[in-house]
């Protein structure tokens, strides 16, 4: 199974691994950068969370090969807090997320993932969770459909999108990934289509509501921080635009003094900075890297440390 694990160099470098930590990869997915972690760790512990339960079959076989050092959870990462604590496990040495879908996962046509392969609208992570992008596409109201494609999609021809799913609506329910694409395509007209392939960008928003994604990363992201021992490393590999914002955003606020006590002689303990930004800027994939992988192009990872 081909899957390529971006930025990961960058990543496992930038966690800075010791050899005896405890370390999480918040997103297993096909075990790329776990394997990695595992390679450098010689007492230490490993734990990953994937809400894909075929990912997890398959990325234990892989693991095992370097021995019985991890546990894996199939649970979302938002639970990160919580499925540590039942292992009192209290604080790590370092946390990776790679939001990005996994290669499989696009290629494997059933899943509904990709725009350009036959599938009922599916879209979940987690296939034992009951809502889909069948029933977003499906049940959500004009005004639902409008604030996901302006917001997560950023496309400039929503409101025709979603007009003509609506109209689509009238006569049939919306069964597959290519209805979808014609709908689309018929929506903007061909010449729009083929110069700027709406398509990508409202499959991925589809994506992103159907797993909750933005919403779990600001829910995570405090948790994951407040977990790691002082000198622990955070490395987040974002792959949109609002995804890199909030990570952004986040880091920001907790790097800085409380803007309520700038300017006090004495910062209380609580108002202090509870981390400092390793990268100023997000590092980004490598002209080869994209060559060999073009889904690594819109990768940006950021990496602070604990403090």
């Amino acid at each position: 199974m081909k899957h390529y694990s971006v930025l990961l160099k960058e990543s496992i470098d930038g966690l800075a691994v010791k050899e005896d930590g405890i370390y999480i990869d918040a997103t297993l997915g096909y075990a790329g950068h776990s394997k990695e972690l595992l390679k450098l760790l010689k007492t230490g512990y490993l734990y990953a969370f994937d809400a894909d339960l075929e990912a997890i079959q398959y990325s234990k076989k892989e693991l095992e090969t370097y021995g019985n050092r991890f546990l894996i959870f199939h649970s979302n990462f938002v639970h990160m807090k919580t499925c540590l604590l039942e292992k009192n496990i209290l604080e790590v040495d370092g946390i990776l997320f790679d939001l990005g879908v996994s290669s499989p996962q696009i290629d494997e046509a059933e899943r509904g993932f990709s725009f350009m392969k036959e599938a009922k609208l599916d879209m979940r992570m987690d296939r034992e969770q009951d809502f889909s992008a069948y029933d977003v596409i499906n049940t959500y109201s004009k005004e639902d459909l409008l604030s996901l494609f302006y917001t997560y999609a950023e496309e400039a021809r929503s409101k025709y999108i979603v007009s003509s799913i609506l109209k689509y609506r009238e006569s049939k329910r919306i069964e597959t990934t290519t209805e979808l694409v014609s709908i689309i395509k018929q929506a903007v007209g061909a010449n729009y289509f083929h110069l700027k392939h709406p398509e990508r960008e409202i499959f991925q928003a589809i994506r992103m509501e159907v797993n909750h994604e933005l919403r779990v990363l600001e829910r995570v992201l405090p948790d994951a921080i407040s977990l790691l021992k002082r000198g622990g490393r955070l490395c987040v590999i974002t792959f949109h635009s609002l995804e890199d914002r909030i990570v952004k955003r986040i880091f920001k606020r907790l790097s800085e003094v409380d803007p309520m006590v700038q300017g006090l002689p004495e910062i209380p303990e609580e108002y202090r900075p509870k981390i400092k930004l390793i990268t100023k800027k997000p590092i980004l994939a490598s002209e080869s890297e994209i060559l060999e992988n073009s889904r690594s192009k819109s990768a940006k990872l950021r990496i602070i440390e604990r403090v």
